[in-house]
């Protein structure tokens, strides 16, 4: 194994980085200034490398600094996790990380479910647009989405999504929305991140091209559906993941659902080890379970 370095330099790096303060990382860790400083020259000497830049002015990381503080503020977390859960006698933990959206819009509201059907396993749930580093334990199963390249991972589809344009009735009645040609004439909402654009759906079901430009653009869909209910525009974005929308009465398809592009593009993904695991297991099978709903 590489060599590590000692717990308590890598402690004192983390505590500065994130307070960009050897003296707020020294109240915090109940040391001294002084103590917080040749921890980090300590782990500086291991290293060979500057991790700070100082200056009259503080002290901010240098560029190996914040690639090192990516890798190692998730260990130093999944080390916390993992004390505390021993600590709490906790034994059946599982830590599932997710694209925010997916989270919000269709993985929460159907939690109570699997904890009334599994009252012995307690869940940790975290949410961010980057994938789970597995090497640094952050989680036992990450759900992500996008195109499944990502190698010595079990990658296991949830369900096929039908991307349609979705806006409010209000909206599509005061526009009177009912052919393909039509949205060109109405705001358009991009979603940044979406594996299905506008460009696709139009050269799919019209022979018009989508604008260059867009009214409002978002990097999720949680906020490009909410800007369509509020009657900003369209949004091109999953009839599965816009459920509640649609069932409260917020959102509804503007054509047909014909006029859907199918997709698999959420999937849940984790290494064949974690699969072991009985709380794996049976997240996994209610996952799947919830997801075949949809079908």
């Amino acid at each position: 194994m590489a060599s590590i370095p000692p717990f308590v330099n890598l402690q004192a790096f983390e505590a500065v980085a994130r307070r960009r303060s050897f003296a707020l990382a020294a109240a915090e860790l109940h040391l001294t200034a002084s103590a917080i400083s040749h921890q980090v020259a300590r782990l500086e000497a291991h290293l060979g490398v500057r991790l700070f830049e100082r200056s009259a002015h503080g002290v901010r990381l240098s560029a190996a600094g914040e690639q090192y503080l990516t890798r190692v503020s998730g260990a130093l977390q999944a080390i916390g996790a993992a004390s505390d859960d021993l600590r709490q006698g906790v034994r059946n933990s599982l830590y599932v990380h997710s694209t925010p959206s997916f989270a919000s819009l269709w993985l929460l509201p159907r939690l109570a479910a699997f904890a009334q059907a599994y009252p012995d396993i307690s869940l940790n749930l975290s949410a961010a647009h980057t994938h789970s580093d597995f090497r640094l334990g952050q989680a036992d199963i990450d759900i992500r989405y996008g195109v499944p390249q990502w190698p010595d991972l079990v990658i296991e589809p949830l369900f096929e999504e039908r991307i349609v344009p979705l806006a409010s009735p209000a909206f599509i009645r005061q526009h009177r929305l009912k052919r393909p040609e039509q949205l060109l004439d109405v705001p358009l909402i991009q979603s940044n991140v979406s594996v299905v654009q506008w460009s696709d759906w139009f050269k799919a079901h019209t022979n018009q091209r989508a604008p260059e430009r867009f009214v409002l653009r978002f990097d999720r869909a949680m906020m490009s559906l909410d800007a369509a209910a509020l009657g900003l525009g369209v949004a091109l974005e999953s009839y599965t993941i816009a459920g509640r929308h649609m069932a409260e009465g917020k959102l509804k398809p503007i054509l047909s659902l014909d006029k859907a592009i199918p997709i698999k593009a959420h999937f849940v993904v984790y290494p064949a080890r974690h699969g072991k695991r009985a709380p794996v297991e049976a997240f996994l099978s209610w996952l799947h379970g919830e997801a075949a709903r949809n079908d």
